[in-house]
């Protein structure tokens, strides 16, 4: 009896070991092959994607943040070379900042002479084209954002009906490493579309907080360039 039972033990243990054995590990690159033409297409795609939103977003970050550097000095040098006559000078000043609101500012000294409503529509056309130039290619943001998920569950509805297609011609019998491919496809996929959403959804968002602070800043200093011009001298 006693044999038996020790018997018994070592079967239940070598059939542990077995088990263990046979136990898989998948790694991402792995995983991304094992799905398929169809799959592998679609995660190309997604990284193309990908690689596309983090460049614009690095590249916008960068532009936005030049041009949200301004010397909190400038404005005073303007309005005392305003005030003193000295037109030439505020102007060479702007061009020599170079920035969207020394851009505006000089476009509304050029305009002195006229009308305050003239060079308050000068300054306003001119902001329109700084925010343009801002805002360049974010909305490629947008659309990654919305448009990689899409890409992703395409991959879904892909692997799916190649999981059922496989289950057709099985003849009966299923078999779940007959089904692996299509079922790979379908999760990968769904997955990398979402990653890729939610990074250039972040990025896009991050992006328009921070044309924001610039815009306000533009509207502050013009608004202060208006007011000194309306002054009584």
């Amino acid at each position: 009896m006693l044999n038996i039972l020790l018997q018994n033990t070592q079967d239940g243990v070598e059939g542990m070991s077995e088990g263990e054995s046979v136990e898989k590990t998948l790694s991402i690159i792995e995983l991304i092959f094992s799905g398929g033409v169809a799959g592998q297409v679609i995660i190309a795609v997604l990284f193309i994607l990908l690689v596309g939103a983090i460049y614009i977003y690095f590249e916008r970050i960068f532009a936005i943040k030049s041009a949200s550097q301004v010397d909190a000095n400038f404005m005073n040098q303007i309005k005392d070379h305003v005030t003193n006559g000295k037109i030439e000078s505020a102007q060479l000043l702007c061009a020599q900042v170079n920035s969207p609101v020394s851009r505006l500012i000089g476009k509304g000294i050029s305009r002195i002479g006229k009308p305050l409503a003239d060079i308050n529509t000068a300054i306003e056309n001119a902001g329109r084209l700084e925010i343009y130039g801002l805002e360049k290619n974010v909305s490629v943001l947008a659309t990654i954002s919305g448009a990689a998920p899409m890409i992703g569950f395409l991959g879904t509805v892909i692997g799916m009906i190649l999981a059922i297609f496989e289950l057709a011609n099985a003849g009966g019998s299923i078999q779940m490493d007959v089904l692996a491919s299509g079922l790979y496809t379908a999760m990968t996929t769904t997955v990398a579309g979402l990653i890729v959403g939610i990074v250039a959804y972040m990025a896009y968002n991050h992006l328009v907080v921070k044309t924001d602070k610039v815009v306000y800043q533009m509207e502050a200093n013009s608004l202060e360039f208006l007011d000194h011009l309306n002054e009584p001298t």
